[in-house]
C-alpha cells in the first residue's frame, strides 16, 4: 500500500508499547492516528503529547458494541480508516495446560484472538468495498513455532491470529486490500505490566525479559511491511532455526504418506 495515500491508522493497544511505535511510524508518514487502548490515563497522557495529528478512544477490544462505536467516532473525526492494526493484547500466563484456570484461558482468548476477530470484522466490510486498505493482525513467534512449557494458551491464541491472518489475505487481495501478519520476538515493552494492570493471571516469579529490539524499531518495520505487502512481519533475525524443526517434521510426515504403499492401496 502506498502510504503516502494513506490519511487515517487506527490502532488498538496503541498507548504504550509496539502499538505506539507503529503509531509515531505511521503519524511520521502523515497519517493522522487513532489509538485505541483500555488504560483511559495512559491514553490521555499519550495523546495530550502529540497533538491534533492524534486522536484517542476508550476501548477493550472484548465489547463488540464499542467497536461499532470506536469505528464511528474515529471516522467522524479522521474519515475512513485506511489502515488498521490490531495490536493489543496481553502475555502469557505462565501456567501449562495441566494447571491453568479455565479463566486465565478464556481470557487469554478473548483478548488476543477474538479481540482481533472483532477489530477485522468491524473494518474489513468497509475496506473490501473501496477496494483499498490494508489490515495488520500483531500475533508473535509463538504464532508460528510452538514454544516452551507456560505459554500454550498464548500459542493458542497466537496460532489463531495467524490463521486469521493468512485467511483473510487470500479472501481480500482480489479487492485491493492487504494483510500482513506481524510475528514479533521479545521486545522491550511494558507487556508484563499492562496484563498485570487489568487483572490476567500472571505467575509469580516470571524472569523479566529485556530486548535491544524497541517500539519504534518494530513501528518501522510494521511501515515498510505495510508499504510493501509483506504477508509475515518479523522483528529479530535469527528466527530460521527455530521454525525450521516444525517444517521439517511437516515435509517428513509428507513425504512418508506419498510414499506409503499401504496409501497406494487404499485409494
Amino acid at each position: 500500500m502506498d502510504l503516502s495515500q494513506a490519511k487515517h491508522a487506527f490502532i488498538t493497544g496503541g498507548a504504550s508499547g509496539i502499538g505506539l511505535g507503529i503509531a509515531d511510524a505511521l503519524a511520521r508518514r502523515g497519517l493522522s492516528v487513532t489509538i485505541a487502548d483500555i488504560d483511559k490515563e495512559t491514553l490521555a497522557e499519550i495523546v495530550g503529547t502529540r497533538g491534533n495529528q492524534f486522536r484517542g478512544i476508550h476501548l477493550d477490544t472484548r465489547d463488540r458494541e464499542r467497536w461499532a462505536e470506536a469505528k464511528q467516532e474515529a471516522e467522524s473525526v479522521f474519515g475512513p480508516v485506511d489502515v488498521l492494526c490490531n495490536n493489543a493484547g496481553i502475555a502469557p500466563n505462565g501456567r501449562t495446560f495441566a494447571e491453568m484456570s479455565f479463566e486465565s484461558f478464556d481470557m487469554l482468548l478473548a483478548i488476543n484472538l477474538v479481540g482481533i476477530v472483532n477489530g477485522v470484522m468491524t473494518f474489513a466490510a468497509d475496506m473490501q468495498a473501496r477496494g483499498s486498505g490494508h489490515i495488520v493482525n500483531t500475533s508473535s513467534q509463538a504464532g508460528i513455532t510452538a514454544s516452551m512449557p507456560g505459554v500454550g494458551a498464548y500459542c493458542v491464541a497466537k496460532y489463531g491470529v495467524t490463521a486469521l491472518s493468512e485467511c483473510l489475505r487470500a479472501e481480500m487481495a482480489e479487492h485491493g486490500v492487504g494483510v500482513s501478519v506481524l510475528c514479533p520476538s521479545l521486545v522491550h515493552t511494558n507487556l508484563a505490566e499492562n496484563t498485570a494492570k487489568i487483572g490476567a493471571e500472571l505467575r509469580e516469579g516470571l524472569p523479566v525479559m529485556k530486548s535491544d529490539v524497541t517500539p519504534d524499531h518494530v513501528g518501522e518495520f510494521v511501515a515498510q511491511g505495510i508499504e510493501n505487502n509483506e504477508p509475515f512481519i518479523l522483528t529479530h533475525a535469527g528466527i530460521w532455526p527455530a521454525l525450521q524443526p516444525r517444517f521439517d517434521a511437516l515435509r517428513a510426515a509428507c513425504e512418508k504418506r506419498d510414499g506409503d504403499s499401504t496409501m497406494q492401496e487404499l485409494i
